[in-house]
C-alpha cells in the first residue's frame, strides 16, 4: 500500500480552495472582504504588522497575493491597481539613466511608456525583434543594462521567446529579466522556474477571468533591495489593489485552471479551422505545429498554448474592420482573458504609431461552444467579403 501521508494536494486543488481557506469560528469557505482604510495600533502604540494603513495592503489583498505567489512558485507577489501601474513601478524603481532592453512590438501601453521615458531622458532603451535572442544579446550593454523585458507570447503577433535562454543572456550581463506572460497564466507558464527574476501578469486578464477587475501583479524568485524599492513605489504612488477588487480576483482564480483549459482548447480548434481558409492570409498561434515558436511554446506551456491568437484577413484594412463589425458572438472589445470571446482590429485600437499589420485581428477566445465561435467567424468573414 502506498504511503500518502506526506502527499501535498495539486496546485489546481490549492487554488480552487483559495489555499484551503476556512474562516475561524464560522467555518465559512469564502473569504470575507476587509475594507478598512486604517489600522489601530496596539496597547503599546506599536504598529500591528503587516499593515498600518491601506496603502501597505490589506488582509484581502494579501490573501490574493498569497494565492498568486503559490501559482508562480514565488518568494512574494505584489498586487497593483492595474497592469500598467505594476509595470510603472518596475520602471520607476530604476535609477535615472538605466539601460533597458525591450521588444520593438509589445503591449502598446508599456511600449508607449518606455518610449516616453526615453524621450524624457529618464532611461535609455535598446530594442530587439520579439523572440530573436541574437538581437536581444546584441542589444545588451555590459555594465549598463539593468533590465531585460520580454513578453511571451508577444502581443499581438504571438512570437515566442525562450525564457530560460533570455535569462542566461540577462544574467551574464548583470541584468534582471522581467517576463510578461499575461497571455499564458501561471497555470501554464511559471516564468520564475525558468530563470526570470520578475514575472508580470495583467491580472485583469486570465487571473481574474471575468472582465470586472483591473489589476496587475509582480512576482519574484528572490526578494532584496530592488523588491523593497518596488514596494515603496507602490506605497508612495498609492497603487495597491483595493480590497473589493482583490476579493473578485480571488473569486476568479478559483476557476483559473478550468477556464484556461477550455479557452485554450477552443483557441486550438479555431486556429486549425481557419489555417488555410480562403479568406484568411495567416493564422498566428503558437499551438500550430507550423508556427516558428511552436516547440518552445510547447515546452513553456506544457502543451496547452493558451487562448490568444490573431488572424490576418485577406482583402483591405476595411475588410478586417468589417469582420469585427459583423461578428454576432465575439464582442468587438479590447482586453483578453475573460470567459467571453473578444475580437478587435488591432491597428485601430493601438493607433497609427504602433507597428502592426493593417489587416490583423486579435482574438481572445473564451469558454463558449467552439463550433458557435467558428460559425460566427465564418459568417463574419463571408459578409465582409461579399
Amino acid at each position: 500500500m502506498t504511503d500518502n501521508s506526506n502527499r501535498k494536494p495539486a496546485l489546481s486543488t490549492r487554488v480552487a480552495q483559495a489555499l484551503r481557506f476556512m474562516e475561524e469560528g464560522t467555518g465559512a469557505v469564502v473569504p470575507a472582504i476587509q475594507p478598512t482604510a486604517t489600522y489601530a495600533r496596539d496597547e503599546n502604540y506599536e504598529v500591528r504588522k503587516p499593515y498600518w494603513y491601506r496603502r501597505d495592503g490589506s488582509q484581502t489583498t494579501g490573501h490574493a497575493e498569497a494565492i498568486i505567489a503559490e501559482l508562480e512558485g514565488a518568494a512574494e507577489s505584489l498586487l497593483f491597481s492595474s497592469g500598467m501601474s505594476a509595470c510603472t513601478a518596475v520602471i520607476d524603481h530604476l535609477p535615472t539613466g538605466a539601460h533597458v532592453v525591450a521588444p520593438e512590438v509589445m503591449y502598446h501601453g508599456v511600449l508607449q511608456q518606455l518610449q516616453m521615458y526615453e524621450k524624457n531622458k529618464r532611461i535609455t532603451v535598446s530594442w530587439y525583434t520579439a523572440g530573436n535572442l541574437d538581437e536581444l544579446a546584441a542589444a545588451m550593454k555590459p555594465g549598463e543594462t539593468q533590465l531585460v523585458w520580454i513578453e511571451t507570447p508577444n502581443n499581438p503577433n504571438w512570437e515566442v521567446t525562450d525564457i530560460a535562454a533570455a535569462a542566461e543572456i540577462a544574467h551574464a550581463h548583470g541584468a534582471k529579466l522581467m517576463a510578461d506572460c499575461t497571455g499564458t497564466p501561471p497555470c501554464m507558464t511559471r516564468a520564475l522556474d525558468m530563470g526570470a527574476d520578475i514575472s508580470f501578469h495583467s491580472a485583469t486578464k486570465y487571473l481574474n477571468g471575468h472582465s470586472d477587475v483591473t489589476a496587475g501583479v509582480l512576482s519574484v524568485r528572490e526578494t532584496g533591495q530592488y523588491w523593497e524599492d518596488i514596494f515603496w513605489v507602490r506605497k508612495l504612488q498609492g497603487t495597491v489593489l483595493q480590497s473589493f477588487d482583490a476579493w473578485l480576483l480571488i473569486r476568479g482564480m478559483r476557476t483559473l485552471f478550468l477556464r484556461v483549459e477550455k479557452a485554450s482548447a477552443n483557441a486550438m480548434a479555431i486556429a486549425k479551422h481557419f489555417q488555410g481558409h480562403k479568406h484568411v492570409e495567416a493564422v498566428l498561434y503558437p499551438g500550430l505545429p507550423t508556427d516558428p515558436g511552436h516547440e518552445i511554446a510547447k515546452r513553456q506551456t506544457g502543451g496547452q498554448f493558451g487562448a490568444m491568437l490573431s488572424i490576418i484577413v485577406k482583402g483591405t484594412e476595411q475588410t478586417g474592420i468589417d469582420v469585427t463589425r459583423f461578428c454576432e458572438l465575439f464582442y468587438p472589445a479590447t482586453s483578453l482573458g475573460g470567459v467571453e470571446s473578444l475580437i478587435e482590429h488591432r491597428k485601430t485600437v493601438s493607433g497609427e504609431g504602433f507597428p502592426v499589420h493593417e489587416r490583423l485581428l486579435r482574438i481572445s477566445v473564451g469558454i463558449e461552444d467552439a463550433d458557435d465561435l467558428i460559425y460566427d467567424l465564418e459568417q463574419a468573414l463571408t459578409r465582409a467579403n461579399a
